[in-house]
């Protein structure tokens, strides 16, 4: 980021009163580094040791939802459709809290049907509602270079931008619907069937004699080279699987993707078997092993 951006934007947030809700493994560097900007943050967050070192980071815990009600802006990062119809919709939930004029910042991977029910509630309450879904990894979010894709209302954007981008390197405003979601899925789409198709490129080399190392060097010089495959090369090599993103998660997406494929009248057949192959592979045990596990589960298959 621009070092003048940077400076507004610390300007922007510094004493501002901010809610976090979900403080997981990609929300709580987040919440640092809007800490370390100088914002007043209040968190919701059922696990307590992560509440906790937040609270010893600067951060305030929030005792329910109704306590977000004096923040001009609410983040959350959340698991699923469930949890993010519970925290907004339920009747506690922040539809029911949140002042007019106030802004959600909603960054979960969920589905536009879902967001779509939350748009709807939020405009009857006079709330902001920013849909703002993540591409990157937590090392990014520690970093702040992940990118935000975002839609949804304009004033909402407007107020969120100074926070979003201490966050993040790269910030796309989409629209004022659900296209930030849809994006979302896009490259979701593209990030598994990387994996998948590695996995079996992988394993056809090596029945030629080839070795992962040398397959993962040649292939990050091609003309297929992506920071992704570059990222992921020396867990290949190594076979080192530890979830940065699990087979698991990436089933999730991946039937999002499916279901408004259909609910859309999109054909997606090879995302169809994609996702018959991370199921395959969470079934072998591979569930909660990194998303690229898939080129371990090729490579058993294949021998």
């Amino acid at each position: 980021m621009n070092k003048d951006v940077a400076e507004i934007s610390r300007l922007g947030v510094a004493g501002m009163g901010i809610g976090w809700i979900g403080a997981g493994k990609m929300g709580a560097p987040m919440i640092r580094n809007l800490l370390a900007a100088g914002a007043r943050l209040s968190v919701s967050e059922p696990d307590d040791d992560a509440r906790d070192d937040l609270v010893r980071a600067g951060a305030t815990a929030a005792e329910n939802l109704s306590a977000h009600s004096s923040n001009s802006i609410v983040f959350a990062t959340l698991p699923n459709d469930k949890v993010l119809r519970d925290v907004v919709l339920g009747a506690a939930g922040l539809a029911q809290h949140m002042a007019a004029g106030s802004v959600l910042v909603e960054m979960s991977t969920v589905s536009p049907e879902c967001s779509a029910e939350v748009a709807y509630a939020l405009k009857d309450k006079r709330i902001f509602y920013l849909r703002a879904p993540l591409s990157g990894s937590t090392a990014m979010a520690e970093t702040a270079t992940l990118t935000v894709l975002a839609s949804g209302d304009q004033q909402g954007w407007d107020t969120a931008i100074p926070a979003i981008r201490l966050l993040s390197s790269r910030q796309f405003y989409l629209g004022q619907a659900e296209e930030a979601r849809y994006m979302k899925l896009v490259i979701n789409t593209l990030v598994g069937a990387t994996s998948a198709i590695l996995a079996e490129a992988i394993a056809l080399g090596a029945s030629g004699g080839l070795s992962p190392a040398s397959m993962m060097e040649v292939i990050c010089e091609s003309a297929v080279a992506s920071p992704l495959l570059k990222y992921k090369a020396a867990a290949v090599v190594a076979q080192d699987y530890a979830p940065a993103f699990s087979v698991q998660q990436m089933i999730k997406d991946f039937s999002l993707i499916s279901d408004a494929g259909r609910a859309n009248g999109v054909p997606l057949l090879t995302t169809g078997l994609i996702l018959e192959l991370y199921r395959a592979a969470a079934n072998s045990g591979l569930r909660d092993q990194d998303f690229f596990a898939l080129v371990k589960w090729q490579s058993e298959i294949s021998a």
